[in-house]
This record gives structure tokens, C-alpha cells and sequence, in this order.
């Protein structure tokens, strides 16, 4: 309609601005019982995640699963393909309610499927329903957000999602490599569905205390459902095709997967995100880009320090733990500071590129441990900067109506964007064993991102 685009050009560098009245704060009376309900569950998440790397040696030898390893993490990512794309539309169309609690309800489904497992391929199957109830879970999130608080608090309620990983990430793996020695792995999966009861009961009473933050109806069109969700379905078996043959260093299945996951994903995402569109395209693509970059170097910075630099598990873990706090300290800053969003973009795809190439470093015997342990941290100071300034955005870009699909796309982007950036460095390192040429290309994605930052506007 004419007018439309200079009235969404003006909502969108107003909200680039810095506000002059200070916002509620996320703990306000108002939203205090729902905040702490949201950050209990993310805290269960968060462990979760973290427990099943420090565990799955265990699990794989346990199980005699060794076939099966790599599916046990690249199967979720696939499954929360279709869960995001479910979810978010679900979302749209009743509220966050119903896929929020059909999503909580799966994923503990999927760890008690997964802690009573006998076998390798039932463990996966839990691995799967987790995945699928994960990815529903964390989309309708999104929702709850945009229609709970007002938009001058999304930095810092996405700022608090960011920190509820903080104490995870520090006693998280501790805790599980002690449950796991001293009893079993399986009280892990099973510890957090029984934990998960409380939590969910903190978040109901959240839940009910709400008042919904008003804004303008609107009608939208969210697409045809069923084919989305059949592309969704497509991704999420591209997306597994292509880990399983990097893993199997099969690249002719490899490619296939690929090839399905090339045309699946432009069908899940908007218009113009391969191109960086202006807009709302370019956020999901800077998603893509520097969450690939991140996970695909979080994958390969242990095993280089234990099997390059001879570091144990635990010492390695370190790095991983560093990075993660400096992901907390990043969104805590853009929460304090919500002004200057695109600079934050870019400086933090800077800092991404950066803190790669000095973490990469590493692999050269002269080089001091200690540079890879700082290299990581500034690699988590950016990312922390960069991933709660885009979920605030994908909001503020979206009409009323259209926040799940839009939250889902962004979803969809990064798990397609990590999948393939961990399978192709994976295929490399395979290939070649040269750390340096992985680590460079996980560089150029970083520094793509923030050649890419000011395209999160309609100005020029």
C-alpha cells in the first residue's frame, strides 16, 4: 500500500534510538513472577545442553552407539527445524500458550525417553523428541515476548535469556562428569525432567499473573501451514543427510544433503535473506552467518587444544566456559545500552572475527595456551552482543501477527547457516587436517556479517 514502506522506515530508526525514559525493569512487580518462570526453564535448558557433551563419551560406549554419535546432536538440530516452523505459526495464529506447553511437554518427554534408553537408537529417538519440543519451545518464547512486554524491554529481557546460561555454563559440565562417574549418565536426563516440574510450575504462575502488552491488530498472511511445515521437513532431513555424510566422510551424500537444504531453506525464511535483502531478510542472514561462525568454531577449538596442544577434556572446557561468560557480559551490555544497535552489529561481527583468528593461533606449538582462552573470550564478548541485538530486532520488524514466523525464520536461518558451517569445516578438517584453513572460514563469515550490518535498515 502506498505510505506503508515511510511509516515502517520511521518504526524502525526509532527504535535504532536510544529511548529517553528508562523502561520497567524485567523484575518489576508487573513482570516478576513471569520473568523468573522464563529463566528457570532456560537455566534447565541451558544444563541440559551442556550435559549431554560432557556425557556422551559415556553414552556412547554405554550404548554401543558409536555409529550413531553425531546423530545425537545433529538430530535435534534437525528435529527443531519443524519444531520452529510449527511453532511459530501456532504462535501466531492462537497465542504462545499452546506451543509453549506442547513444546515443554516434548522436551521432557525426550529426556525421559533418552535416561530410560536401552539402546543407541531409542536414545536418539529421545534426542528427536527433545529437538522437535525444543525447537517449538524456544519460537513461542518469542511470541510471549512481543505480546507480554513492551518493546523498550526486549533488550533486557533477552539480556536475562543470555545470562541464564551463566551458571550452566560455569557447573554445568562439573556437575554432570560427577553425576555420570558416580552414579549414571541416565540421572542426568532424568534429574532435569524431574527439575522441570518445578520450573514449570513457576512459569504457569507467571503465566497467569500476566497482562499482555497491547498493539495494534493486524491482519497478516502467515503462508500456506501444511507446506511450510513440509519444507520445514525437508531442511530438518537435509540438514541431518548433510552432518551424517561429513561425519561419514561420504561427500557424495553429503552434497545431496546440502542441495536439499539449499532449496528447502528460502522456502523458511523471508524473502531476499540469501541476497541480505534490506530489512528483516538481512537480520535472519546475519543470524545465519555469525551463529555458523561461532558453533562451527566452538566444535573445532576443543579438539584442537586436546589433540594438537594436549590439553585434557576439563582444561579445554575452560576455554568453552570463558567464552560463554563473555556471551553473558555482551548481552548484558546491549540490555544496559539498547542505543547503538548498528554499530553493536558491527563491532560485534568484528569481535567475532577476531577472537577466531586469534583463538586459531593457538595451533602453532610457539604460540602460549593462554591466547586461545583469550582469543575465545573476545569471540563470546561479540557473539553476546550480536545475538540479543538481532532477536530484539526480528520483533520491532515484524506486524503484529507475524512475530512466530518471523522469530521462526530467524530460528531456521541459524540452525541451517551452523549445520552447514560445522558440516563443510568438519569435511575439511577431514580432508586436509589444516586447522588454518577451517578457522579462515569461519573468519570470512564473520567478517560478512559485518560488511552486512547497516542492510538491518530500509535506509540507505
Amino acid at each position: 500500500m502506498p505510505g506503508t514502506l515511510p511509516i515502517r522506515n520511521v518504526r524502525i530508526m526509532v527504535s535504532l534510538m536510544t529511548s529517553t525514559s528508562p523502561p520497567p525493569a524485567v523484575f518489576s512487580a508487573r513482570y516478576r513472577a513471569l520473568s523468573t518462570g522464563i529463566t528457570a526453564l532456560i537455566v534447565l535448558v541451558a544444563f541440559e545442553y551442556l550435559a549431554v557433551a560432557t556425557a556422551m563419551p559415556e553414552i556412547g560406549e554405554e550404548l554401543r552407539g558409536w555409529g550413531l554419535y553425531s546423530l545425537a546432536f545433529s538430530g535435534p538440530v534437525a528435529a527443531a527445524l519443524v519444531g520452529t516452523v510449527a511453532g511459530g505459526r501456532w504462535g501466531d495464529v492462537s497465542g504462545p500458550d499452546k506451543p509453549l506447553w506442547t513444546g515443554l511437554a516434548a522436551f521432557v518427554a525426550g529426556l525421559v525417553v533418552a535416561g530410560l534408553a536401552p539402546t543407541m537408537e531409542i536414545f536418539i529417538a529421545g534426542r528427536l523428541i527433545q529437538g522437535l519440543g525444543g525447537g517449538m519451545f524456544n519460537v513461542a518464547i518469542y511470541v510471549l515476548v512481543a505480546r507480554v512486554y513492551p518493546g523498550a524491554m526486549h533488550p533486557k529481557v533477552f539480556s536475562l535469556l543470555a545470562a541464564a546460561w551463566v551458571l550452566p555454563s560455569v557447573v554445568g559440565p562439573a556437575i554432570t562428569g560427577t553425576v555420570t562417574e558416580a552414579w549414571t549418565w541416565r540421572a542426568v536426563f532424568l534429574g532435569v525432567a524431574v527439575l522441570a516440574i518445578p520450573a514449570a510450575v513457576i512459569f504457569w504462575r507467571g503465566l497467569a499473573s500476566r497482562e499482555p502488552h497491547q498493539h495494534e491488530e493486524e491482519k497478516t498472511d502467515t503462508g500456506p501451514f501444511a507446506a511450510r511445515l513440509a519444507w520445514g521437513g525437508a531442511a530438518a532431513v537435509g540438514a541431518a543427510v548433510l552432518q551424517y555424510g561429513s561425519d561419514d566422510r561420504n561427500y557424495p551424500l553429503m552434497a545431496a544433503g546440502l542441495i536439499v537444504l539449499m532449496v528447502a531453506l528460502p522456502m523458511l525464511v523471508p524473502a531476499g535473506t540469501l541476497r541480505a535483502a534490506r530489512g528483516l531478510p538481512t537480520v535472519v542472514a546475519l543470524r545465519g552467518l555469525s551463529m555458523g561462525a561461532f558453533f562451527a568454531a566452538e566444535v573445532l577449538v576443543p579438539l584442537m587444544l586436546v589433540k594438537e596442544r594436549g590439553l585434557s577434556l576439563t582444561e579445554a572446557g575452560i576455554a568453552l566456559t570463558g567464552g560463554a561468560l563473555a556471551w553473558s557480559a555482551g548481552s548484558w551490555l546491549q540490555g544496559k545500552y539498547p542505543g547503538g544497535r548498528l554499530l553493536r552489529l558491527w563491532g560485534g561481527h568484528l569481535l567475532v572475527a577476531a577472537g577466531i583468528s586469534v583463538t586459531a593461533l593457538a595451533f602453532l606449538p610457539a604460540v602460549p595456551i593462554w591466547v586461545a582462552f583469550i582469543g575465545w573470550v573476545v569471540c563470546g564478548l561479540g557473539i553476546g552482543m550480536i545475538y540479543p541485538t538481532l532477536s530484539v530486532l526480528v520483533l520491532e520488524l515484524s506486524r503484529p501477527g507475524e512475530e512466530g514466523k518471523n522469530s521462526a525464520s530467524l530460528s531456521v536461518g541459524e540452525s541451517g547457516m551452523t549445520v552447514v558451517a560445522v558440516a563443510v569445516t568438519g569435511a575439511v578438517l577431514t580432508a586436509t587436517g589444516a586447522y588454518a584453513v577451517c578457522f579462515a572460514l569461519l573468519v570470512v563469515m564473520a567478517l560478512a556479517g559485518a560488511l552486512l550490518s547497516r542492510r538491518v535498515t530500509m535506509e540507505l
